[in-house]
């Protein structure tokens, strides 16, 4: 009697587990790359800050520079000032730009397109060969106001550094929106020729970062660098020798590249020849 009620007991314990509802464990997404997990949600406003760039405002929130100006009625030159309130979301305003344009005949000796927080000096004009492979460039002026702008064409590309990619790009939302290339002691260049826009460490994950604009669609950026060997405004030519490779805001040697396409990040190895 006993073993029957035992045996009854055990069956029924059994029973009531079955119908109870099954509850999965919470599962993990732990596939995600580490690297430049810092791209954020643009704010309503931003409060400029000394060292800051419009470029490298509109790096650090995956904007497009030129949407960025015109949101803040801005023109070249682009120079901003400490304290400054800059509007990064909403509509352009349909008015003229408030900022003081450039005109084409304007010396050597005034301002010129910074994008900076203080006025830097023109540089002396740009040689540019017509044997370059690089990239063809032409200097071209606005009919309609007289404002000059630098179009350079980017024909091809070439690799910032050798070494190993540690790291692919990837289409996650929160995946490494670059490449990333390990090699110890290596000389990083600017993958095709453009203009330097911004040298610093204010962009928090990326360390001492250079960015490069090509074009108004076409940015390029050098991450976790040692040492940079450029300045802001610097034209450099590809393949010109711009950084040493190194770990500055991360934990270990390797450079994070990334290529910026009207502000969206995009698969270098798309636009990279291939090794």
């Amino acid at each position: 009697m006993c073993c029957r009620i035992a045996t009854l007991i055990i069956i029924g314990g059994l029973a009531a587990g079955c119908a109870a509802p099954h509850v999965p464990a919470p599962v993990r997404d732990l596939s995600l790359p580490a690297q430049n997990n810092n791209l954020l949600a643009p704010p309503d406003t931003y409060l400029v800050r000394k060292g800051d760039t419009l470029f490298s405002i509109a790096f650090l929130y995956d904007l497009n520079f030129q949407t960025v100006a015109a949101l803040n009625d801005l023109a070249a030159p682009y120079i901003l000032q400490p304290g400054q309130s800059l509007r990064l979301q909403g509509t352009p305003s349909k008015g003229k730009n408030k900022q003081k344009q450039l005109t084409a005949g304007q010396s050597n000796n005034d301002t010129e397109f910074t994008g900076q927080t203080s006025k830097i000096k023109v540089n002396q004009p740009v040689d540019r060969q017509k044997s370059q492979a690089y990239v063809d460039s032409k200097r071209a002026a606005n009919a309609s106001n007289g404002t000059p702008s630098e179009t350079y064409i980017v024909s091809s590309w070439v690799w910032p550094a050798d070494g190993e990619i540690v790291e692919q790009f990837s289409l996650r939302e929160q995946g490494n929106k670059g490449l990333d290339i390990a090699n110890q002691g290596t000389t990083i260049v600017a993958a095709a020729e453009g203009k330097v826009v911004y040298t610093g460490d204010a962009l928090r994950g990326f360390g001492n970062l250079i960015i490069i604009k090509h074009s108004d669609d076409y940015l390029t950026a050098y991450a976790h660098t040692q040492q940079i060997l450029v300045k802001e405004q610097d034209v450099v030519k590809a393949g010109q020798k711009i950084a040493l490779m190194g770990k500055s805001g991360t934990d270990r040697v390797k450079l994070h590249f990334e290529i910026r396409y009207r502000g969206r990040s995009v698969d270098p190895q798309r636009f990279l020849p291939k090794r």
